[in-house]
């Protein structure tokens, strides 16, 4: 499996964030081809050392790093990442990797 983590920094306005991301972002981008499961953190982000600058964490799972490629390079992807430009007004970091049980 392989997953794409999505970092969301603090957004000016939260209240504003958290309702398009539940309204909009997320109809958008379950639509993604190849997606196997979708999770967001619920609540606050902080890190072991206190605030993190983090507002919230997207975990999206797919078979492996080749299928994230393939799936952002489809309609669907390249709508789901254009979307985030609307709302993410804290800026964005995204990390995709392979994952192994140990």
């Amino acid at each position: 499996m392989a997953k794409l983590v999505v970092l969301y920094k603090t957004p000016k306005d939260t209240a504003a964030f958290d309702a398009y991301y539940a309204s909009t972002h997320i109809p958008i981008a379950k639509k993604i081809p190849g997606l196997r499961a979708y999770e967001v953190s619920s609540g606050p982000v902080p890190s072991p050392a206190g605030d993190s600058g983090i507002h919230l964490v997207a975990t999206l799972t797919f078979d492996n790093v080749g299928a994230i490629q393939a799936a952002f390079a489809s309609p669907e992807g390249q709508a789901a990442a254009a979307d985030v430009g609307k709302f993410a007004s804290g800026g964005v970091d995204m990390l995709m990797f392979e994952t192994k049980d140990i």
